[in-house]
C-alpha cells in the first residue's frame, strides 16, 4: 500500500505530467503558420487613389463607390448588377481572405443576394449574382431569396466549386451544385457588421467562418477537405437584384498569404513592386512561442526534480523499515 505521505507528491508529480502534456500539445497546435497581408488584394475606406481610379481593382456595372462608407454593388432597386474584380491575379497557394459586408432593406421581401468569387477568369457579367455561368473555380454565395430548396432557411450561404463547364441550377438554388452551405438568418438587417473569412490550404482545406450574430464571435460555416482550386486565380465580389432588392455593400477586404518558415505549408508570397510598397514583410519572431518553451522547460525541471524527490524519499523510507 502507498504511503499516505506519498500522496501529496504523487499528486503533484501527475499534476506537472499533465501541465506539461498540455503544453507541448498547445506548441504543437500554434504551429508555425504565419501571414502576410496582399496589399493588391485588398481594400478600404477610401477605396480610391488620388485619381478617383483603384490601383488594384476594377469596378462594373451599377457598383457606386462611397469613398467614406462603402463600395455599393447595387442599391435597393430592381435590376442591378454590379461587381468589383482585381485586376492582378491571386497567385498564393494558401490564403485567407476576410471581407466585412454589408446586405441590407427595407420591407419583407427581398433579393437576390451577392457572392464572392475565386476563378480563373475576371469579371464578366452574367446570370450567377451577376457574374457569368460556367465559371471555374470558387463561388461563394450568399443567397437572400429562396427559389426552390424545401427544408433549407434562407439567407444561404453555400459554396460551388465549377469546372468551367457545369452551370448553375438557379432555380433551385444550386442544390445539386452544393459543395457545403449553411443557412444564415440574421445576416440580412444585422446589429452587428457582418463578416466572413473563407480559409484555404491548397488541395486540403477549404473553411468559412461567418460573423452575424455577435460581435467578435465567429461561427463555422463549413470546413470542406481536398477542395482543388486553379493556381491562378482572381478574387471579385458581385451582386444581383431582380423584381426584388436590397443594398448589397462591400465595406472592406484584407486578404493575406498563409505560408510556414519551416516549408510545410508554405505558399507565394506577395511578389515586390518598385514603388517599394507591398514588399514582403519579415515574419514575426515567435516570441510567444519561445516564452511558451521556456515555461515548458521550466515545468519539465520541476517534474524531474519532483520525481527524483520522490523516489529519493520511497528509497530512504525502505531502509528505515530494513533496520
Amino acid at each position: 500500500m502507498e504511503p499516505t505521505a506519498f500522496r501529496p507528491l504523487r499528486w503533484t508529480l501527475s499534476l506537472l505530467l499533465a501541465v506539461c502534456t498540455v503544453l507541448i500539445a498547445a506548441q504543437d497546435d500554434s504551429s508555425d503558420i504565419k501571414s502576410i497581408p496582399l496589399r493588391t488584394h485588398s481594400f478600404q475606406s477610401p477605396y480610391l487613389d488620388t485619381d478617383m481610379q483603384s490601383r488594384w481593382f476594377d469596378f462594373g456595372g451599377t457598383t457606386i463607390v462611397r469613398a467614406d462608407q462603402y463600395v455599393r454593388l447595387t442599391a435597393q432597386q430592381p435590376s442591378q448588377a454590379g461587381w468589383i474584380f482585381s485586376r492582378v491575379p491571386l497567385t498564393a497557394t494558401n490564403w485567407e481572405i476576410e471581407v466585412e459586408f454589408a446586405i441590407s432593406g427595407t420591407g419583407n421581401l427581398f433579393g437576390d443576394g451577392m457572392a464572392m468569387w475565386v476563378t480563373k477568369s475576371r469579371a464578366e457579367e452574367g446570370p450567377v449574382f451577376g457574374m457569368k455561368d460556367r465559371f471555374e473555380g470558387l463561388g461563394l454565395f450568399f443567397d437572400t431569396y429562396k427559389n426552390n430548396r424545401p427544408g433549407t432557411v434562407f439567407p444561404y450561404v453555400m459554396a460551388m466549386v465549377g469546372d468551367g463547364q457545369t452551370s448553375y441550377d438557379q432555380a433551385n438554388d444550386g442544390k445539386n451544385q452544393e459543395l457545403a452551405g449553411c443557412s444564415a438568418r440574421g445576416i440580412r438587417n444585422a446589429d452587428i457588421p457582418t463578416k466572413a473569412k473563407i480559409t484555404y490550404f491548397q488541395d486540403k482545406q477549404l473553411t468559412v467562418d461567418l460573423m452575424y450574430k455577435k460581435e467578435d464571435e465567429w461561427t463555422r460555416c463549413f470546413e470542406v477537405s481536398g477542395v482543388k482550386l486553379p493556381s491562378v486565380t482572381y478574387l471579385g465580389f458581385s451582386a444581383e437584384t431582380g423584381q426584388l432588392s436590397d443594398n448589397h455593400d462591400i465595406i472592406r477586404v484584407d486578404t493575406r498569404n498563409l505560408y510556414s518558415p519551416s516549408g510545410q505549408s508554405g505558399g507565394r508570397r506577395e511578389p515586390s513592386r518598385k514603388s517599394g510598397k507591398g514588399k514582403p514583410r519579415k515574419p514575426k519572431s515567435k516570441s510567444s512561442g519561445s516564452w511558451l518553451w521556456t515555461f515548458m522547460k521550466f515545468i519539465m525541471f520541476g517534474v524531474v526534480v519532483a520525481g527524483a524527490y520522490v523516489g529519493f524519499t520511497m528509497y530512504r523510507a525502505k531502509r528505515r523499515e530494513r533496520f
